[in-house]
């Protein structure tokens, strides 16, 4: 089976689009900025497809959700939130030039968004297809988690518009992931009267990042890396404070509760000093088994679409974790997400449109 040659998708209309979300910026958490960029996906998707997108409020920002009517049956999943601030439009504006459209969020992931609006209107039926774009998928989706479970398990099928993986291949797995911080506690001297009165912090927080480190275990997926970290306020001064943060990925649910359990059990080195640790891995892997029906029906449709599993995470960590099946990296074909040099492939936007339509029918008949 190959893709539906009558499927009808314009680039241009598509591109125009584009261009409208891109221009109103919508970094995560500032919710002004998000509602305008709410109200201006609901009004593309109510453009192209009719009906009555819903703003849904959040203390992230709104939330886009939008329904064909009929039994639910297909969830297209995305989220309008970037991760640049407010300006950064005027220093890297909409450009569409040499085969590439450039701009904040043209891949992560506003033309996923646009491909996949237009690649619904081309239906004559789109009963039983809902879309939500949620408003902080940047920043862990702590507020549309449990809506985006809600609608996922309503719907029994999930397609997720992050942007493609290299070479344009679908995502069929995910690590999780998530964020810890470990804080240290000790006790501030002077550095040069009294060292030895002081418990150093900086010097416990050192000892802890060499526990952390070694939690890694690559050969099976699993990386713990510590990213950021703080300590100290004078340069006389033994510092009573530190901080330690460390990003996680995982491939497993056996080795997130192993991660988890350790960071619980870290355990100060140095007398008199304490720790604490906040953290999880939020996001739980999206195991290749979740997509691979759905991929099984793309790879139909668009013969010799290649399949990867990714280290970043999405929304679709969670509605695989619920068993429902799952297909990522829908969106946009392009690179450098969260990069200044972020771009997406304008040659192919129509074939991915036509790759949702097709998707969408093959689904209804499975």
């Amino acid at each position: 089976m190959t893709m539906h040659k009558t499927v009808d998708v314009s680039v241009d209309a598509m591109l125009d689009d584009l261009r409208t979300l891109v221009e109103i910026e919508s970094p995560s958490r500032d919710v002004d900025a998000l509602r305008a960029s709410a109200e201006a996906v609901a009004a593309v998707i109510e453009d192209r497809l009719g009906g009555r997108a819903v703003l849904i409020e959040s203390e992230a920002g709104p939330h886009v959700h939008w329904s064909a009517g009929g039994d639910p049956a297909v969830l297209v999943l995305g989220h309008h939130d970037t991760v640049f601030p407010l300006g950064t439009l005027e220093r890297r504006p909409f450009l569409v030039a040499d085969g590439k459209a450039t701009g904040p969020g043209v891949f992560d992931m506003l033309g996923g968004l646009v491909q996949a609006i237009h690649g619904l209107a081309a239906l004559d039926d789109r009963s039983g297809v809902e879309i939500l774009v949620t408003a902080d998928e940047e920043v862990g989706s702590r507020s549309s988690r449990a809506l985006i479970e809600e609608r996922a398990l309503a719907c029994g099928a999930v397609l997720v518009f992050e942007g493609a993986a290299d070479g344009g291949a679908l995502k069929t797995g995910r690590k999780g992931c998530g964020t810890f911080q470990v804080s240290v506690a000790g006790r501030a001297s002077h550095a040069g009267l009294e060292p030895a009165a002081g418990v150093n912090a900086l010097v416990e927080a050192s000892h802890q990042v060499l526990d952390i480190a070694a939690l890694g275990r690559p050969e099976i997926g699993t990386t713990v890396t510590p990213t950021v970290a703080s300590a100290g306020t004078l340069d006389n001064v033994v510092p009573a404070e530190a901080t330690v943060i460390v990003d996680v990925r995982v491939e497993s649910a056996e080795e997130k509760d192993r991660v988890e359990a350790a960071f619980a059990a870290l355990a100060p080195h140095l007398d008199e000093a304490e720790i604490a640790v906040e953290g999880s891995v939020g996001r739980p892997p999206m195991p290749e088994s979740a997509s691979a029906e759905l991929f099984a029906l793309a790879q139909r449709l668009l013969p010799g679409l290649e399949g990867k599993a990714v280290g970043g995470g999405s929304d679709g960590n969670f509605t695989a974790a619920l068993g429902v099946p799952t297909l990522d990296g829908l969106g946009a074909v392009g690179g450098g997400a969260h990069a200044d040099h972020e771009f997406l492939l304008v040659g192919a936007m129509a074939e991915r449109a036509r790759l949702v339509a097709g998707l969408v029918r093959a689904m209804r008949n499975r």
